[in-house]
């Protein structure tokens, strides 16, 4: 029987400064909001929730490079089904043992899941859950922050060990110019917690570029240019389960 037809995207609970503590770090509004997009157009059910229930928009991606023209609108509309989600998203704890429910966990991020997600221990069970149960389990960015503590019940190993995945590269941390500030938070970055795992983090040439990598049903993106087709490739691993 395949699994239900139903969608997690987790979001930060967390936030900080960042560019020399001018701006603020928290969800990256496109991460979370293409994979909606994209499962609510596949006919899935889609819930939001953090750690919390709480969030923080990130303001680089409100910019307009990130948040423009149909996807700004939705984000500005708070009657929105997105922002009516997300604005009343419960904290993970409340979804625990509704896990069964889902048939896909989708780890959308911002830098400051580097801060939350490696703890986030509601969602790594939901996570967990959905692996268990034959689901797919995914993320975006920095989403793989959430692999951190996060087993694979069948083996009592990390999920991603001998996987292939991606996520948000170093280099890209050092061309933002906020390396030393990433560092002083005493969080993995992602290549570095993929090292410690035991999988193996693969990228594309441009830090930039639309990239997400399927290994079975674990599947993941490299950026924010990448939430949308690492959702699609979500919808098409889950369609062949």
């Amino acid at each position: 029987m395949s699994p239900p037809r139903r969608a997690l995207i987790a979001v930060t609970s967390a936030q900080a400064t960042l560019f020399e503590g001018k701006e603020t770090t928290g969800l990256f509004i496109g991460e979370a909001l293409h994979p909606f997009q994209v499962l609510r157009a596949a006919g899935f059910e889609v819930d939001l929730a953090s750690e919390t229930g709480s969030y923080t928009p990130d303001w680089l991606s409100q910019q307009p490079d990130f948040l423009n023209g149909a996807d700004l609108a939705t984000w500005e509309d708070q009657n929105s089904e997105f922002r009516q989600k997300l604005d009343n998203m419960p904290a993970a704890a409340v979804l625990v043992d509704k896990a069964d429910q889902y048939g896909i966990f989708f780890a959308s991020a911002g830098h400051a899941a580097l801060i939350d997600y490696p703890t986030a221990t509601n969602l790594q069970k939901i996570a967990e859950t959905v692996w268990t149960n034959g689901g797919i389990v995914s993320s975006v960015c920095h989403g793989p922050a959430i692999f951190a503590n996060l087993l694979d019940q069948g083996t009592g190993e990390p999920l991603i060990k001998g996987k292939t995945i991606t996520g948000f590269t170093s280099e890209a941390e050092d061309t933002m110019g906020i390396m030393d500030e990433l560092r002083s938070w005493d969080k993995e970055l992602v290549e570095d917690m993929a090292a410690r795992l035991g999988a193996k983090y693969e990228r594309s040439k441009g830090v930039w570029d639309d990239f997400h990598i399927v290994d079975g049903r674990l599947v993941t993106g490299q950026n924010p240019a990448s939430a949308r087709s690492t959702a699609e490739a979500v919808v098409e691993a889950f369609n062949k389960l």
